[in-house]
């Protein structure tokens, strides 16, 4: 089954009983049972839900794993992954991750006795340099968020089974339409599902696949235990969204290619990051591991006083926080989806008060051009 087939007909395809050709919402949270333990697989919606089974199966499809497991949001999907470490353990994660992902490890995750190093994981030298001997893990985001630095998976996946360590991918920017992981080696893939699985900036949730079956049950009695699951509505949200992602990610990568060349041409605009660049550095490995290089796309404008002219001027980008959505957003990653991460880790890592991140949507690419020349001017 091709991709934009899979998207439509992968996982539970409507309902046998009436025909439906949608996945009912089944908003319930208790089953009844013929007998005390006798069930017809469900007595509890904290434990499953047949509308949340659905949509599990079909992430774990799309991904190429052995199990879905459906969350409340990104972080209760990546909070709930990093407890499968434990007290004692290290983790060695990408040194521009998501400021919320950043926020939970070094303020969450370390209290209860789980170290990390932040590392330029684009480098497996750096990687290799900074697993310890209590390191159980390397967690990647490839693209990063927001300077879209990108790792080769599989040589960091050949590195982390060298040292026994899981290896978790956050895709939430390439989506399962453009790269899979676990094909690539990773033993989990995350999606903070509110972007682009989503795509209509109207749930939130997050999603987890795993490449094994000790992973999934080790995953389930966490997800079980903890509960940070999604209602039944979001479920069939996100099962409506992934219909289109095929169509959405086309066309907002369409759209990416040509804005991030405008930009790259601009007088007032010093840098741009965005793989599908040839000038990216990490271009090479993006177009090897991936089948597109996605709708995100940062710029550096040099100051504050320059981004706030552009936010005040900007029409069809809406300053928001998320992205993967249909319309495009603009935001400021210093003031915003980074704001928790210290002013001088940012000027470090290159997350300046001058940088903007877009988020591409389906929109006329020319009405975008011109929005952004007419804030530039």
């Amino acid at each position: 089954m091709r991709p934009k087939t899979q998207v439509i007909h992968a996982g539970i395809f409507g309902d046998e009983n009436t025909g439906s050709v949608s996945v009912p919402i089944y908003q319930t949270s208790t089953y009844k049972q013929e007998a005390i333990g006798k069930t017809k697989g469900y007595d509890y919606s904290r434990s499953g839900n047949p509308t949340r089974h659905a949509l599990e199966i079909l992430i774990q499809e799309l991904e190429h794993g052995k199990a879905g497991f459906a969350f409340g949001s990104g972080m209760a999907a990546i909070s709930s992954v990093l407890m499968l470490l434990n007290s004692g353990d290290h983790v060695v994660i990408t040194d521009d991750v998501y400021g919320g992902t950043f926020r939970v490890v070094d303020k969450v995750f370390n209290r209860l006795g789980i170290s990390a190093t932040f590392v330029d994981t684009s480098d497996p030298d750096r990687i290799k340099n900074a697993i310890k001997e209590n390191t159980k893990a390397i967690y990647l985001e490839t693209p990063t968020n927001p300077l879209l630095k990108i790792t080769d998976i599989r040589k960091v996946a050949e590195l982390a089974h060298q040292h026994q360590l899981l290896l978790i991918v956050d895709n939430t920017f390439a989506t399962p339409y453009w790269q899979n992981p676990l094909d690539l080696g990773a033993d989990i893939v995350l999606h903070s599902a509110t972007k682009y699985i989503g795509g209509h900036s109207d749930v939130v949730a997050g999603l987890v696949v795993v490449s094994s079956e000790e992973l999934a049950e080790k995953l389930y009695f966490i997800q079980n235990s903890v509960g940070a699951v999604p209602g039944p509505q979001d479920a069939w949200l996100l099962i409506r969204g992934i219909k289109t992602l095929a169509l959405r990610m086309e066309q907002i990568e369409k759209n990416a290619g040509k804005i991030a060349d405008y930009l790259s041409a601009h007088a007032k605009v010093r840098k741009v990051y965005y793989p599908g660049l040839a000038s990216h550095p990490g271009h090479e490995v993006a177009a090897k591991q991936a089948g597109g290089f996605g709708g995100m796309i940062s710029f550096d404008v040099g100051d504050e006083a320059t981004v706030n002219q552009i936010l005040s001027k900007t029409k069809y980008f809406t300053l928001a926080e998320s992205l993967g959505a249909v319309e495009s957003l603009i935001s400021v990653p210093a003031k915003m989806t980074h704001a928790s991460i210290p002013k001088p880790r940012r000027d470090e890592l290159g997350i300046t008060d001058g940088l903007i991140r877009l988020s591409i949507g389906i929109e006329d690419v020319e009405d975008l051009i011109e929005d952004l020349e007419q804030a530039l001017s």
